[in-house]
């Protein structure tokens, strides 16, 4: 006989389910959706006048895309990057970043055949195992540009900075400064490699767990240390800009003159480097100083096709991390301008009424007014309140005696002013309204 078990009815004793987002992930709510479809129109705006192409990549990648380019020894390799478990023996990816999809893709459809440089940019989410904190996501955005083919032009690397910055400069954030260095080449870097070694070994007893590590696998990223028992060590370490050759001294030359002749603010910053392998010569960041995180980011990267089996093809490239920059524009804009465009809320009374309102916001849908309305709130108090909290215009009023006389009351909602017309002659009269 089958063992018998009592229900409880102990409701303490009874299990809870509190379903949540994925740790470091986050969900888009209808609050914030302004500012995300705002700062995506920014991007498309800026990538649109400056001649960029969009390109969109799965969000999935054959994991060699990234263990070639960015480096074994890299953090996002280590240990961030998200497995996804495939058929036979293929290893997937979660994408932690966009650049490198895009090469392959260029590399993939033989975008090289195009006119060269080929532009390109993109918009959507990455993913990162990173610990979750202020500004840091497993699940973040980013809208990205880059510029493949053609020469190793200086003029390239200023076009990049100058996209990310205009962006950053229409989500209306303030006292942008951009980061610029140089983190050399091929020919140069070993030498600088090795100078940095040096140092750094007479001193690895101060260094802390993380540098320790980096010491022995990947040195340049020392000097990206935020650490502050490092800080010290970083300020007399060697710096980039004495090492550099004579070729990427030039080209760095040149960028700042175009950054000059943009008017663009900018500082050398000898410390900064980035924490992927495939970027090479210019390298920067853009900060302001309402938040210690850059919002912008990128660098050149004239090796990385030539990593994944193309010929040597240059190309540089930037992104926005855009929870970043959603984040300083909630803080700084207003809340009430959120309303791209006037809308009319619609007020009815009977069933009559409420079958006239559905014909008439077809009507509006067919001239792109914006409506509104609360078909589940009979009472014509409580659809009062919400077109009052709703931001619209003006309310449009039906009710038993307006459908017979086949008429409607329109009311201003800031004024309180309100008058009965006609009710074929709504659509022109609000349009008017309106203007």
């Amino acid at each position: 006989m089958p063992k018998q078990f009592k229900k409880s009815t102990d409701k303490n004793k009874r299990q809870k389910f509190a379903f949540k987002s994925p740790k470091g992930m986050h969900d888009i709510l209808p609050d914030d959706q302004f500012y995300w479809e705002r700062l995506s129109k920014y991007g498309k705006d800026v990538a649109e006048f400056y001649g960029y192409h969009k390109i969109e990549t799965p969000i999935l990648e054959d994991a060699e895309v990234f263990l070639k380019t960015l480096g074994e020894e890299s953090d996002v390799v280590e240990k961030e990057m998200f497995f996804v478990k495939g058929g036979g023996k293929d290893k997937y990816v979660l994408r932690p970043e966009g650049t490198a999809p895009v090469a392959r893709a260029f590399i993939e459809y033989g975008m090289s055949h195009r006119p060269q440089p080929v532009k390109l940019w993109y918009s959507g989410p990455m993913f990162r195992k990173e610990q979750p904190q202020a500004g840091r996501f497993r699940q973040f955005h980013q809208i990205g540009f880059e510029i493949i083919g053609g020469s190793i032009d200086p003029i390239y690397d200023a076009q990049i900075i100058l996209a990310s910055f205009h962006i950053l400069e229409q989500a209306k954030i303030k006292n942008l400064v951009i980061n610029v260095n140089s983190i050399g080449c091929r020919i140069c870097r070993p030498h600088y490699r090795k100078k940095l070694i040096e140092y750094y070994k007479k001193n690895e007893r101060d260094l802390c767990v993380d540098c320790k590590r980096r010491l022995k696998t990947n040195p340049l990223r020392l000097l990206d240390c935020k650490n502050a028992n490092c800080a010290p060590l970083k300020v007399k370490a060697p710096s980039l800009l004495d090492n550099i050759c004579v070729s990427c001294s030039s080209h760095l030359k040149l960028v700042l003159e175009y950054l000059d002749e943009l008017s663009l603010p900018y500082v050398l910053n000898p410390h900064l480097v980035r924490g992927l392998d495939y970027y090479s010569k210019t390298v920067f960041e853009i900060f302001t100083d309402q938040s210690p995180l850059a919002l912008a980011s990128g660098g050149r990267y004239d090796y990385l096709l030539e990593t994944m089996g193309s010929r040597p093809t240059p190309g540089t490239g930037s992104a926005i991390g855009m929870e970043r920059v959603i984040e300083l524009m909630r803080a700084t804009h207003n809340a009430s301008a959120k309303s791209s465009k006037e809308k009319v809320f619609f007020v009815y009374l009977g069933d009559l009424a409420k079958k006239k309102v559905l014909k008439l916001i077809e009507e509006f849908r067919r001239t792109n007014i914006i409506t509104q309305e609360s078909f589940g709130k009979d009472l014509i108090k409580r659809q009062m309140m919400l077109a009052d909290k709703s931001g619209a215009q003006l309310a449009l009023i039906l009710g038993q005696r307006e459908v017979f006389e086949e008429t409607i009351i329109i009311r201003d909602l800031k004024s309180g002013v309100q008058e009965t017309i006609p009710i074929t002659k709504v659509v022109d009269v609000v349009k008017k309204r309106l203007q």
